[in-house]
């Protein structure tokens, strides 16, 4: 149960109107975690949105961009991400049973999906520096030193998004991820 009252979206005005208008111009609708923290904050809702577009051309593939932020989302284990990015990710032609595998850990018989998912499951669920083993380990697996940066950023948003849904216990608008 949304513990962070939202109010209708029909009644925002300022710029928390204008960003749900930018938001139902791209996706069709407002999804349930934007709704509350724009209605809250606007400028930390667009704040994020910008954050995700500099995601957009950066030259990770859409699948890895998923993948960091299922990785994240599980290690959170925030329900209404897993939620989303099960479904984004799938619409970016991950299979049913690689979004398993990615949320359980285990190899997708993908290498360098298997690198990006133990990378992000170290920075997400560690503390500390990476090692040297896990950040040749990364390198090896294909990823630049900007995709490191980009991959960073995926985490950071997806981060803001976990903590946000954790703290209100978000309403699902997204098929349950099994």
């Amino acid at each position: 149960m949304e513990r962070i009252v939202t109010p209708a979206l029909e009644s925002a005005t300022g710029a928390a109107a204008a960003v749900f208008s930018n938001i139902r111009k791209a996706a069709g609708y407002v999804p349930n975690c934007y709704a509350a923290v724009g209605s809250l904050k606007p400028a930390a809702l667009k704040a994020i949105l910008q954050a995700d577009g500099v995601l957009a051309s950066s030259t990770l593939s859409t699948r890895d961009k998923e993948t960091v932020k299922l990785v994240v989302s599980e290690a959170a284990q925030c329900d209404y991400c897993i939620a989303a990015h099960s479904q984004l990710g799938a619409r970016a032609g991950l299979e049913a049973e690689d979004i398993r595998r990615i949320r359980a850990g285990e190899p997708t018989g993908d290498t360098k999906r298997d690198a990006l998912v133990q990378f992000v499951r170290v920075l997400a669920k560690g503390h500390g520096t990476v090692s040297d083993a896990q950040f040749a380990a990364i390198k090896a697996a294909g990823y630049t030193d900007a995709q490191l940066v980009d991959i960073s950023l995926a985490i950071a948003v997806t981060s803001f998004t976990n903590a946000f849904n954790r703290i209100n216990d978000t309403p699902l608008d997204f098929p349950s991820a099994e």
